[in-house]
């Protein structure tokens, strides 16, 4: 993890730069950890990225935080990230996209990282490595092995902040718009153009889920859906079990 002082001058670098970048933000019932939230996304807003919400049907009070701070939200028709992030995305004005999960809070020089990673030509989309917040023992572990699988199978997942170029979002014909699993669909795609970058830097994303279900029924679940999918079960019965 950066120093104090490390992490203070990787900001103050990055805020002397403005950011070539999207960032589209899905979220559904956030209130829980909106002013988070909002703080995050309002420093991103002052480094110059485009902030785009898009919200799924939220039941609570997360569109009205979110414009009472002062952002446009999106209305998503239907609930899931793919329709979601579809929808956000081709609304985005910048060459290069980033899809972050409300939950997910970036490293210091996130979107400098990304402009660099992809500025070579030699890659067209990547990913970060991730770690999970929260007190379940065992969550390092978890991490370890989505990273390491990952850069195995060249599938990202969201929990990782998935970037990439806007041209290559193109090539691979968008979003998959589905309920859920939007993620290894495009991964896919995406692989097919080139292999991603996978920065070390980690993403911290929350571990709600593991600390309300616990570790191993999680394992258990996360495996026994991806199966699933693979072994071709639609992503709206998976979406029924995961919920």
């Amino acid at each position: 993890m950066p120093t104090g002082n490390s992490r203070d001058q990787a900001v103050s670098a990055e805020s002397r730069h403005a950011a070539d970048i999207s960032i589209i933000v899905p979220v559904l019932n956030e209130a829980e950890l909106i002013d988070e939230l909002i703080g995050r996304l309002k420093h991103l807003r002052e480094l110059d990225a485009e902030i785009i919400i898009v919200d799924g049907q939220s039941t609570d009070a997360t569109t009205e935080h979110l414009e009472g701070a002062g952002f446009t939200v999106l209305r998503c028709p239907q609930r899931g990230r793919g329709y979601q992030l579809a929808l956000g995305s081709t609304l985005a004005t910048h060459d290069n996209l980033l899809f972050l999960h409300a939950d997910t809070v970036l490293p210091s020089s996130a979107l400098s990282l990304i402009e660099q990673a992809l500025a070579t030509g030699s890659a067209c989309w990547g990913r970060f490595d991730v770690q999970i917040a929260g007190t379940v023992r065992g969550l390092n572990m978890v991490a370890f092995m989505m990273n390491w699988r990952s850069r195995l199978t060249g599938i990202a997942t969201g929990d990782q902040a998935i970037f990439m170029t806007r041209a290559a979002l193109t090539a691979a014909g968008g979003v998959p718009e589905q309920v859920i699993m939007e993620d290894v669909e495009l991964s896919k795609q995406l692989r097919q153009l080139s292999a991603p970058v996978c920065l070390r830097q980690r993403v911290t994303t929350s571990g709600r889920r593991w600390q309300r279900d616990g570790l191993w029924p999680t394992i258990w679940l996360m495996w026994r859906l991806r199966w699933r999918y693979w072994r071709g079960a639609s992503a709206e019965t998976i979406a029924q079990e995961y919920a």
